[in-house]
């Protein structure tokens, strides 16, 4: 009625209220009454923004790479966009321009600038796997970009979700990732294998070193037994030594003890030691002495004659005492 209208904004959204080209009214979540014919009403959504963006760009090997992710940012100075886009509104709250769509595109290709520079200096397989170094240096660009504080923006966050390359060439990198593995695979088997050879080696080697000391033990203690048999030999040879010995001396002992015995025997005539040995008065020893005599004077005798009584007599056993008796 008669021109005057009521609005009211969220506290999300910037508010300033035009008349005659200077601002009157001016906050944060305003509701108030205004004179349209006369005044202007401008709307700078303060909220953050996700605008999400697909990025088709190329590698230093010259493979096509897509780009996939997210930006979030927030209108920090409202009057400075005000400035630079137009964000009036019509009467049921709508914009009168697309320069709000404008905003989003602006921060998005300073993005991609950001993001392009990244990927030129890099192969497709080193930005399949540097999505942080990316966000990092994307987010730094965009911190310090001169384009994006002229806007009055500051960037909430830069988030990469997938960077993918063509579908002939992922394949292709896989199978090189693929077979790299299989190239792993087979060397740590090869490697495993080795390990158990050397284990082995090193089980034989015990094995053997083991042996070998257990031989030099029996070695040693044969050879301990034969060191103390040995000495018991020496010692039984010592023995018997000392009893040939002592038998030597025993019998060189009683042979002088016999020779002096015998020694004062020797120049005495054997008929002396016959006659003192059997008794003189046996007539049948004198007789055997008289023809021991007879015959060794056998060649002088021309004729001997015996008698039978000294026959008789010689072969006459003599009687007993008792017989005598």
């Amino acid at each position: 009625m008669l021109g005057i209208r009521f609005v009211k904004v969220a506290p999300t959204t910037y508010v300033m209220v035009f008349r005659g080209g200077k601002i009157v009214r001016e906050g944060v979540g305003l509701s108030f009454f205004y004179f349209g014919p006369f005044s202007e009403i401008v709307q700078v959504p303060i909220a953050s923004t996700d605008v999400p963006f697909v990025f088709n760009e190329a590698s230093s090997d010259f493979q096509e790479v897509t780009i996939q992710g997210q930006l979030t940012y927030r209108i920090d100075d409202p009057k400075t966009v005000a400035s630079l886009l137009d964000f009036s509104v019509k009467p049921n709250g709508q914009y009168r321009s697309d320069d709000p769509e404008k905003l989003r595109d602006r921060l998005t290709h300073v993005a991609q600038i950001l993001t392009r520079s990244f990927t030129q200096h890099r192969t497709l397989g080193e930005l399949l796997a540097s999505s942080d170094e990316l966000v990092k240096y994307v987010s730094s660009g965009l911190q310090g970009s001169d384009a994006v504080k002229q806007l009055g923006l500051s960037v909430l966050s830069f988030s990469v979700l997938s960077i993918k390359g063509t579908p002939e060439m992922t394949k292709a990198l896989q199978a090189e990732a693929r077979e790299q593995l299989l190239r792993k695979a087979d060397e740590a088997i090869f490697e495993r294998r080795n390990q158990a050879v050397d284990l082995e080696r090193r089980i034989k080697e015990n094995e053997l070193n083991t042996e070998i000391a257990v031989e030099q033990k029996r070695r040693a203690v044969r050879e301990t037994k034969m060191a103390a048999e040995i000495a018991v030999e020496e010692q039984r040879s010592a023995l018997v030594d000392k009893k040939v010995e002592n038998e030597r001396k025993e019998a060189a002992a009683r042979g002088d003890a016999l020779r002096a015995t015998l020694g004062p025997l020797k120049d005495v005539d054997w008929r002396t030691l016959v006659a003192a040995s059997s008794g003189a008065s046996n007539p049948r020893s004198l007789i055997a002495m008289a023809f021991r005599d007879l015959a060794d004077g056998a060649h002088k005798i021309g004729t001997l004659n015996i008698t039978p009584d000294l026959l008789s007599q010689l072969l006459d056993q003599p009687k007993s005492n008792s017989e005598r008796e």
